[in-house]
């Protein structure tokens, strides 16, 4: 398989995969499917914490995840624009890890890098599946079969749901990983993170569950409809 994934995943910043759909990647991982992550930015605009302490945080959360890659293309925090160079960039590390679904940001979001994140994702899985579109050094065209959307800030109706109930504490886990960024002490700012943020996540992925009959679940979004490849009936 090389370095192939099963699935790759783009935030705007080290955290936001995980707050919309970490008990995903933990269960997939767990049957052995191969997830990277891939951070656009180095979050240096955070209003907490540093560059090197979120790179630690993000390779704790990875650990935590039984993530196989996980990379950031240091993009310019607040800065993410649709710029070619950007879109090159993130076209050719799909075409490197050949990934057969993509997530993104849901573009609809308080922080405006969140729907920036997503807005690029899908111009370069567009242009990765193009035969003559250059990324010098990783040429070779890769079409994704799907892209689908999660849930960073805000409560969504949702396309679709995963039970992640037994997966929930690994998510939280990995959350309570980024320290810097949920844990309130004597020396943070006084952001929307540092209140309660976790516990927030946790009561949204409960009321999930609740529309499906399971403890937790995590909430997607999807711009085509899924194919049921089973009876209707579930049997």
């Amino acid at each position: 398989m090389g370095n192939k994934l099963h699935l790759l995943a783009f935030g705007a910043h080290a955290d936001d995969v995980e707050i919309g759909m970490g008990g995903t990647i933990a269960k997939l991982t767990s049957e052995g499917k191969r997830v990277g992550i891939c951070d656009l930015t180095d979050a240096d605009l955070s209003s907490n914490g540093n560059i090197d302490l979120r790179k630690e945080e993000a390779r704790k959360a990875a650990d935590i995840l039984g993530l196989s890659v996980r990379t950031s293309f240091g993009f310019p925090d607040r800065g993410l624009y649709l710029k070619e160079e950007y879109i090159n960039e993130i076209a050719k590390i799909i075409r490197m890890y050949k990934p057969k679904i993509v997530f993104a940001p849901y573009v609809e979001d308080r922080h405006p890098d969140h729907g920036n994140c997503a807005r690029l994702v899908e111009e370069a899985v567009f242009s990765a599946g193009i035969k003559k579109y250059q990324t010098p050094g990783c040429e070779e065209p890769h079409k994704v079969e799907r892209v689908y959307f999660y849930m960073i800030n805000g409560f969504h109706q949702p396309d679709f749901l995963l039970d992640i109930s037994s997966f929930i504490d690994q998510k939280l886990s990995a959350l309570r990983a980024y320290k810097s960024q949920f844990e309130k002490t004597s020396d943070s700012f006084n952001t929307p993170l540092v209140n309660g943020y976790i516990e927030t996540v946790e009561a949204r992925e409960r009321m999930f569950g609740k529309l499906v009959n399971v403890p937790y679940a995590e909430g997607f979004k999807t711009k085509v409809p899924i194919l049921l490849k089973h009876d209707l009936l579930g049997e």
